[in-house]
């Protein structure tokens, strides 16, 4: 077997396919509608009653193309293929109805949600119908090639689709890798700090233990802490994908550096930032982390918000939570690009979506570290970012 048809067989289904939308029930609503004018206006349909039944009888199976695209078009091919092959052993012309060209949408769904072997199989059942109308009704090479042409057009654009959505995934996994890595050499980073103030401590005790026998107690203390915070550190650690890159040992901005994100933008909206509450004592994973979401979310603002005159970078901290909230004035129809529009109800809308994926990997950081981030039109006008970050580290 040669490798591009092994792949092909070895293809599995594409995750999560949605289950229903409003445009199915619409979709079947006005096939309904076209079949039972065609069956009541239409004199020269052959055999009128059988072929309304058999066509709406199969138009409820729209709604299950995406979730069981292989039995859907099974289902729907082999009963006009076995309709057809008795019509025929009566001698009666095989189904003509025009309203059954709803048929076309399966072999979209099913190179689009199937898995490669159910598209093999598939189109092996399609197939059948297809030529044995041809032969049938045949009036002519252009009429059959023609009709073969636009099956085709169907089940490439299906593939077409299928592949788009797969390289959007695959770049969507690799912004939340990268993210990932980024939040590993933070996290290394601070361990590295930790255990170098250990190391410290740990000397300094030993020197002074002969002139100040209370300076190992203290230094014990430290250690003691250090040490705590660094266990803590090092397990948030654990999780988080590593990268083989040599790690640079720099400081990484925090809470207070968000004072930089604020100003006038030579050609954009002007950034104001306020920190409020309790902000002091944070891990640096927490630190980093919101400076790093609120860098990203103040960028795409400055990129993408129409008619923005302000970004709003506002940080309230208290006991055990941090919030964090990105608001700009943009035009209510602005579209944040750093990742498919969440106002889209249509969960087949995000294939043809922007490529960015910033949101998704504050989204990321956020998760990692125990807390959430959403984005999002405000009711009003603009764009907003929430992020909730909590005050330790998860273990």
């Amino acid at each position: 077997m040669s490798n591009p048809l092994r792949s092909l067989l070895e293809e599995p289904r594409p995750s999560a396919p949605p289950a229903r939308v409003r445009r199915d029930r619409a979709l079947l609503a006005f096939v309904v509608v076209c079949v039972l004018l065609e069956g009541a206006l239409r004199a020269d349909l052959a055999t009128p009653v059988l072929s309304v039944l058999v066509t709406l009888g199969l138009a409820p199976l729209l709604l299950w193309r995406r979730t069981h695209p292989f039995a859907v078009v099974a289902a729907t091919f082999g009963t006009i293929a076995v309709v057809d092959l008795g019509l025929l052993a009566v001698g009666a012309p095989v189904l003509d109805v025009y309203s059954m060209l709803y048929v076309l949408v399966l072999p979209y769904a099913l190179l689009r949600w199937g898995s490669g072997r159910e598209a093999v199989a598939g189109l092996g059942v399609i197939l059948v119908p297809a030529t044995m109308a041809a032969v049938v009704s045949w009036t002519g090479l252009a009429d059959a090639v023609g009709g073969y042409a636009v099956l085709v057009s169907s089940v490439v654009l299906g593939w077409a689709v299928r592949s788009q959505h797969g390289a959007r995934e695959r770049r969507l996994a690799q912004a939340k890798s990268e993210e990932r890595v980024l939040l590993a050499r933070e996290l290394h980073d601070t361990v590295a700090h930790h255990v170098s103030a250990i190391a410290v401590q740990a000397q300094a005790g030993r020197a002074l233990a002969a002139t100040s026998p209370s300076a190992p107690l203290e230094a014990l203390r430290v250690i003691e802490v250090e040490a705590s915070r660094t266990l803590a550190e090092m397990r948030a650690m654990v999780g988080v994908l590593r990268s083989d890159v040599p790690v640079a040992y720099a400081p990484q901005p925090g809470v207070a550096d968000l004072a930089r994100l604020a100003g006038a933008s030579p050609a954009g909206p002007r950034v104001e930032v306020g920190v409020f509450g309790d902000v002091a004592g944070l891990p640096a994973a927490i630190d980093a982390a919101v400076y790093r979401i609120a860098q990203e979310a103040v960028t795409n603002a400055l990129r993408h918000a129409r008619h923005a005159t302000r970004v709003d970078v506002r940080l309230t901290g208290d006991a055990s939570t941090l919030t964090l909230l990105v608001r700009d004035d943009g035009d209510p129809s602005t579209t944040d690009l750093s990742t498919a529009d969440p106002r889209t109800t249509d969960p087949g809308a995000a294939d043809a979506a922007p490529a960015g994926f910033g949101i998704a990997g504050m989204t990321e950081r956020a998760l990692l570290l125990g807390g959430t981030c959403q984005a999002g039109p405000c009711p009003d006008r603009g764009w907003a970012v929430t992020a909730s970050l909590p005050r330790r580290v998860p273990a």
